[in-house]
Formats: C-alpha cells, sequence, structure tokens
C-alpha cells in the first residue's frame, strides 16, 4: 500500500537525492541546490544595484536598501519562485516581483533597473559555478597527493600490463598510479582556468546596455567591469547571451574531470574483480543479498558519472547554435545540464579522493599473474634478445614453437628455454624474469611525479 509523499522528504534542492548517491551529501551538492542557486541571484541582483551607485546611477540608500532585502534568501519561497516561472520561462521574473516588493518604497525602483533576465539568471550561474569549483579543489588535492604516494611506494612493484584485456609486457604499479595522477592534474589544471575566466553577464534587453544609458548613463560600457567586480567575477569581453563560450568551457571542463576520474575507476573494477585482485577498495560496499561480497561502490559512482557527463556537456554544446541576440530554448536547455555536471564532477571528485586514500594494493597478487602465461609474458624481450644469437627467423621459429609447448605441456618458458642448446650461453634467468622487463616504467614515474 503506497501512501501519500512526505513534503519533509529530502530532496535534490536541500542536496540529497534518493537516486544520487553519486553526488548526494557532496559539498557540490548544497552548492548548486535551489537555495544556492536563489542566493546566487539575489547576490546578482544587489551587485547590480551597487555597480549602479558606484557610477553614481543610483543613491547609496538604494544600494543598501536592496542589499538588506537580499541578504536573507528565507525570505523568498523557491517552491513559488519555480511555479511562477513557467508563466514567464525563467525564476528572474517572480523574483524580482518579490525582491522589490521586499525593497518597498522609495527605491524598490532601482531592482533590477536596466537588466534583463538572462543577465541575472547568467550571472547566478557564474558564482554558483566559481562556489562549487572552489569547493572541489580541497578533494582534488587529496587524490593527487595519496596517487603520489602510491606511485611513489610502488615504483618498482611488477604488475602485468593489459592490452586489449590481455596480458601484454609487464609493467609497474607505480606507473600506474602516475599516470591517474597526472589525469587529475589535468583535471585541476582545466577546471582552474575556467574558473579564472568565469565572467558576470549585462547587455540588457538586446545586449547593447541601451537601458542603462536611458537611465542616465553616460558610459555604460563601464557598468559590466564594475559589475564584475562587485561579485569577484571576470569583466566581459561582450554581453554573452548569444555567445556560450564560457558556458561551453565550464561543461567541458567538467566532462573531461568526470572522465578522467573514470579512467581510474576503470582501472580499479577491473583489477578489483575477484579472478584478478590487485587491488580492493579500502571499504567496499555491501551486497542486499550476498553477505560475502566487498563491492568496489566508489568505483562505480565514478564510472556512472563518467558515462552521464559527455552527454550532458553536448548539450551545452549544442547551445552554442544560439539564434539572434537572446535565444529561444538554447539558453533554456542549459540549465539542468549544467548543475548536473557541476554535482557529477563534485561527488566524482569526493569518491576518488576516498578511493585514492583508501586503496589498497596487494603486490604480491600481481606478481603472482605474472606468471599466468608461463613466462611469454617476456615474449618480446626474448625475441629482440635471441635474434642476435638465433637469427630473426629461428628465433620466431624457435619462440612460437616454445610458446605452443608452454600450454601443452604446462610448463614454464625458462624452463623449456633451458633445454635449447642453441641458448645456453644466455643468462636466461635475467631474460625471462617479467620483474626485470619492466622498461622505464621507473623513471617514467619519477618524472611524472616532477610535476607540480
Amino acid at each position: 500500500m503506497t501512501s501519500p509523499a512526505d513534503p519533509a522528504e529530502p530532496d535534490a534542492a536541500a542536496g540529497t537525492s534518493l537516486l544520487a548517491p553519486g553526488w548526494t551529501g557532496s559539498p557540490a551538492a548544497s552548492a548548486t541546490g535551489d537555495r544556492a542557486y536563489l542566493r546566487a541571484l539575489l547576490d546578482a541582483e544587489a551587485a547590480l544595484t551597487r555597480a549602479q551607485a558606484a557610477l553614481g546611477l543610483a543613491p547609496a540608500e538604494a544600494a543598501e536598501a536592496v542589499d538588506a532585502a537580499a541578504a536573507d534568501p528565507g525570505a523568498f519561497d523557491a517552491c513559488s519562485l519555480a511555479e511562477r516561472a513557467r508563466a514567464g520561462g525563467n525564476p528572474v521574473i517572480p523574483l524580482v516581483a518579490d525582491l522589490t516588493k521586499a525593497v518597498g518604497e522609495p527605491y524598490g525602483s532601482y531592482v533590477h533597473r536596466g537588466a534583463t533576465s538572462q543577465d541575472i539568471l547568467d550571472t547566478a550561474t557564474m558564482l554558483v559555478a566559481a562556489r562549487t569549483l572552489d569547493l572541489l579543489r580541497p578533494d582534488l588535492a587529496r587524490t593527487e597527493r595519496a596517487l603520489a604516494r602510491l606511485a611513489a611506494e610502488h615504483r618498482d612493484t611488477p604488475m602485468p600490463g593489459r592490452t586489449l584485456t590481455q596480458h601484454a609486457v609487464p609493467t609497474a604499479f607505480g606507473l600506474k598510479a602516475a599516470g591517474w595522477r597526472s589525469l587529475v592534474l589535468d583535471a585541476r589544471d582545466r577546471l582552474a582556468a575556467v574558473r579564472s575566466a568565469l565572467p558576470a553577464q549585462l547587455g540588457g534587453a538586446a545586449g547593447t546596455l541601451a537601458a542603462f544609458e536611458a537611465y542616465g548613463a553616460t558610459d555604460p560600457a563601464a557598468l559590466p567591469a564594475a559589475y564584475a567586480r562587485e561579485l569577484d567575477l571576470c569583466e566581459p569581453g561582450l554581453p554573452w547571451h548569444t555567445l556560450r563560450t564560457p558556458v561551453a568551457d565550464l561543461g567541458g571542463a567538467l566532462a573531461f574531470t568526470a572522465g578522467a576520474l573514470g579512467k581510474i575507476a576503470a582501472d580499479v573494477l577491473t583489477l578489483s574483480c575477484t579472478e584478478i585482485g590487485e587491488v580492493a577498495e579500502g571499504s567496499g560496499g555491501g551486497s542486499s543479498a550476498m553477505p560475502h561480497k566487498a563491492n568496489p561502490v566508489r568505483s562505480t559512482l565514478i564510472a556512472a558519472a563518467a558515462r552521464r557527463a559527455p552527454q550532458l556537456a553536448a548539450t551545452l554544446y549544442g547551445s552554442l547554435a544560439a539564434g539572434d541576440e537572446r535565444p529561444a530554448g538554447a539558453w533554456h536547455a542549459e540549465w539542468e545540464p549544467l548543475r548536473d555536471l557541476l554535482r557529477l564532477a563534485g561527488g566524482a571528485v569526493r569518491d576518488a579522493a576516498e578511493l585514492a586514500e583508501g586503496l589498497r594494493v596487494r603486490p604480491d597478487v600481481m606478481r603472482a599473474h605474472l606468471g599466468l602465461t608461463h613466462g611469454l609474458i617476456v615474449s618480446e624481450r626474448l625475441s629482440a634478445a635471441l635474434a642476435p644469437v638465433l637469427g630473426r627467423a629461428r628465433a620466431k621459429e624457435l619462440l612460437t614453437e616454445l610458446a605452443a609447448r608452454t600450454y601443452a605441456e604446462d610448463r614454464d618458458l625458462s624452463e623449456l628455454l633451458a633445454e635449447v642448446a642453441e641458448v645456453r650461453g644466455l643468462d636466461l634467468a635475467s631474460l625471462t624474469d617479467p620483474a626485470r622487463y619492466t622498461g622505464a616504467a621507473a623513471i617514467l614515474t619519477d618524472r611524472a611525479l616532477e610535476r607540480r
């Protein structure tokens, strides 16, 4: 029997969602909820009046009155705003009405003066993005530090390298961890570059700033810079109502972050499966039916985010084709995918930090797996070593023959080679030891760890 929905249930507006364990409860969740957006919308409106007051286009008392009315988001009903947004297609229109009423006379007329709804919502979106990206930095730093420790600790830990799911040649786990860290740093740098370029938006109805001139501005082009300073955002070169580079760049950086962390998750999911077991999450998740299971939940949630993010970013890239001076639909299509991307990336970053810090590495299992192919994992090295002794054709013929025998006779390649008179003068113990064929893995790891 079903029961009516409980209005007190947690929901996405409060930073939780029943179907979104990947981002629920993360710092990014609360920074992107409806309350956070309402806070940003009010900040954008208040900053606009302050900027006009700073340029002598509004009395200082008007700025103070708008600041005071906008200071408490709790005084505004987010649910009511959402419902009334249907009439005009965005939440700014009803918010301006409520804020104007809250300011009252004689300064209510200075609320939103000269601006258009997109100026406020775009600016608020940049504020939400800036505040969310700032929250991602600590977890990215935690992830980077944990992976650096793993890379240094396992610089010389040999393991099978896998290509197309099969054992290829040996590698070192330190190099794999260093590669993961490199992706984290790539994500960090992309997010930092986007964060430093997030612009305010101010253009008026059609991006000409005409209304501000009508309200007395002798240099309306100076107003966007003053507005941006009030919000600690970048000054826009032009109004970007239909020039959506900031949103596309932000979406691309977030999607890259989810994908970069998804690579780590994909490797951990492979290496932690029962048949391999070379790594394990520090505290796996349980199963509702099988008490023995410790599922790689952190990796699973990161992998889910990595699969969703590209499609969300595609919507933002599709919105670059925004018509006229204000778009119908293209701008509106951005709002939910961008918020989803901020949440997915935020949740994935949180989970990646926990995954990296708790990852358990099993060098003994890795070493044992190097022998699963009866020594054939070093066949590339043997081909190079035997060719000068036997000739290239004979070396290939011999290794092909011995490769077949390793499985047919269940014997190791080194044992079979020892019986071949033509190669008895070679140091077969060294040539057939997988741990001695990791190439420049250690050097590459050291080089990767120099990056800061």
